[in-house]
């Protein structure tokens, strides 16, 4: 299907689903026509004015972050206010959700607004009022997307919930989340099985005893009226952060903080109207709400999703090629992947291509920009976050750097004494409050209050700036560690390990020595085709000897399965904890290797 041919209904819409309008014909590169909100409060018209700005300095860093201003709200409701407005009579494509079978259904921003206001009429209906707590576990399909919206009218407030939780992640938010309604996948269901309480439960996909079926919201009138102005700092979202070292956080989010926190996200992808963004990403983390709904909606771009069951490098860049995505954000990992296929074969029509999770290594950039002479453009930011370092279209790229500050963002490195300095933990200068900044974390006062004080948010992240302003990642405060008096920074370990054929994944820890107090140890995950032994161990070993600097140096290697948080993070401090005990016993693992043992 090109992008002129009109909408296709999926095969599981029921029969009383009103008809969706075909929208018109479009191209990215001729905008759509309401570029422009027409303005429904001061608020919105303010929003409108700071979105605006940006975009007229797109690829002029230092002019957007001198003239770039947050803007000043009263009352604010993104999906109402910005949303909607942009919505009316717009028949450009907003949602274009592509299946692995060649499916494929694309949704206008006439026709979102009109489905998330049947939607919010009908949970209105149901009793969702405003504040009220909504677990919202769904995969990349329309009515994640229109329950968002709908949830963001009605003033409640959205828990993003991934699809890989189990029960006893589930009961933690209906504990300390205090969940009162439930939107899930009807295949999901049997989870909520033995969680008790009232709450309203609401299957998409498919009849479900006691369980209300979403597809009923299609009769509902496509005119919402809100039953109260919304505040901009009244809650919009409650994130259960994936954390390495403890039970997740619970950040909060306001009306304003993500929603116009993240014309910041905006400006660092580069996005403009008409565009078709494709940013690989799960629901249910913060990510997938940066890159697959508010900067693409911000920035009157399309949001575009491909769902398939196992990644496939050449399916992936068909896919990108045959429906004209003019930007993509991937992971580390999928970059990784697409540069072992021949990226010259496909004529793609990106124009963007950023980074996502974690900085890439040189060798995946410039492969990419020898096939597509384009360079990936990483950038920094948390859950608790909107964007606050990037490399921004137009700006030079500093091989390993995460780019400098975004607009509206002023970064400061504070070393060990809380003194501002050229390496040392990412700050947030809270004089100047930035509005992409969470409200605080949930029922932790005491954990607010640590990350916010002395007149700085603490990301826990450390990094070093150069002379330019440019800022390079050196990874968690936590994960820092001393080997012979010398500070190692495992990130930029991993980032060598990683280059290395057999590497599929690595993390590297403190390994307790007598001698030099630590030494670097690796553990590494392998690729497929290559199993453990110590003439590998040897091979890794040697590669990294010669790309770092003595001090640096990988003195122990174990292969073996890394263990990892729901969202794919390392949990280090599993594997630190691990390295101690097993050191203390003095006993080696059946597939670890140290350095003097090997021959050279």
């Amino acid at each position: 299907m090109t992008p002129s041919q009109p909408h296709t209904a999926r095969p599981d819409t029921p029969p009383d689903a009103p008809p969706a309008a075909p929208p018109a014909a479009w191209s990215a590169a001729q905008p759509p026509a309401a570029s422009v909100a027409p303005f429904t409060s001061p608020s919105a018209a303010a929003f409108a004015e700071a979105r605006r700005f940006l975009l007229d300095h797109r690829t002029d860093l230092d002019a957007a972050c001198a003239g770039f201003e947050w803007p000043r709200l009263d009352h604010f409701n993104w999906a109402l206010d910005h949303f909607d407005a942009v919505a009316k009579h717009n028949d450009a494509p907003a949602l274009w959700i592509v299946e692995e079978d060649g499916r494929e259904e694309k949704l206008s921003f006439a026709q979102m607004s009109a489905r998330s206001n049947q939607v919010a009429n009908w949970l209105r209906g149901l009793g969702v009022q405003r504040g009220d707590r909504v677990l919202l576990m769904l995969g990349n399909q329309r009515e994640l997307w229109e329950t968002m919206l709908a949830a963001f009218k009605l003033g409640a407030v959205v828990i993003p919930a991934t699809t890989l939780l189990v029960h006893d992640d589930l009961l933690d938010r209906f504990d300390r989340g205090g969940v009162k309604h439930v939107v899930v996948g009807a295949e999901h269901t049997p989870k909520f099985d033995n969680i008790g309480g009232a709450h309203t439960r609401i299957a998409v996909g498919g009849e479900v005893a006691g369980w209300h079926r979403y597809e009923a919201a299609y009769r509902e009138p496509d005119r919402f009226t809100p039953d109260a102005p919304t505040l901009a700092t009244d809650p919009l979202l409650l994130y259960f952060t994936s954390g390495t070292t403890s039970k997740p956080k619970l950040v909060l989010h306001s009306h304003q903080s993500y929603p116009v926190g993240h014309l910041s996200t905006m400006y660092w992808l580069g996005l403009q109207p008409g565009d078709i963004h494709y940013n690989i990403s799960s629901p249910g983390w913060g990510k997938h709400a940066w890159s697959c709904f508010f900067a693409p909606w911000n920035a009157l771009a399309c949001v575009f999703v491909y769902n398939y069951s196992r990644f496939k490098a050449e399916d992936l860049l068909a896919t990108l090629e045959r429906h004209g995505v003019t930007s993509l954000c991937a992971p580390p990992t999928v970059w990784r992947l697409l540069i072992q296929a021949d990226l010259k074969a496909w004529k793609v029509k990106l124009r963007e291509l950023i980074g996502a999770g974690e900085p890439l290594n040189p060798e995946v950039i410039d492969q990419v920009r020898a096939a597509w002479g384009i360079t990936i453009r990483d950038g920094f930011g948390q859950t608790e976050t909107t964007c606050q370092i990037g490399n921004s279209p137009g700006q030079a790229v500093v091989p390993g750097s995460m780019g400098r500050a975004m607009p509206g963002y002023r970064v400061v490195l504070l070393n060990a004494d809380d003194q501002p300095a050229d390496e040392g933990e990412v700050c947030l200068d809270l004089s100047t409050r930035p509005m992409g900044l969470m409200l605080g974390y949930a029922g932790d006062p005491a954990k607010t209050a640590e990350v916010m004080r002395g007149g700085h948010y603490r990301t826990g992240d450390v990094a070093r700036r150069d002379a330019n302003g440019y800022i390079t990642y050196v990874g968690r405060a936590d994960d820092v560690f001393k080997a012979s008096d010398y500070r190692i920074s495992p990130f930029e370990l991993e980032s060598v390990l990683i280059e290395h054929p057999a590497v599929a994944e690595a993390a590297v820890v403190p390994s307790p020595d007598p001698l030099r107090l630590a030494v670097p140890k690796a553990f590494v995950g392998l690729t497929a085709g290559h199993t453990p032994s110590a003439e590998l161990a040897r091979d890794i070993l040697a590669f990294c000897r010669d790309r770092l600097a003595p001090y640096k140096r990988i003195r122990r290697i174990e292969f073996a399965d890394l263990p990892k948080t729901i969202s794919g993070k390392i949990r280090r401090v599993d594997l630190r904890r691990a390295e101690a005990a097993q050191r203390a016993s003095g006993g080696r693992g059946a597939h670890e290797f140290f350095e003097e043992d090997l021959p050279e």
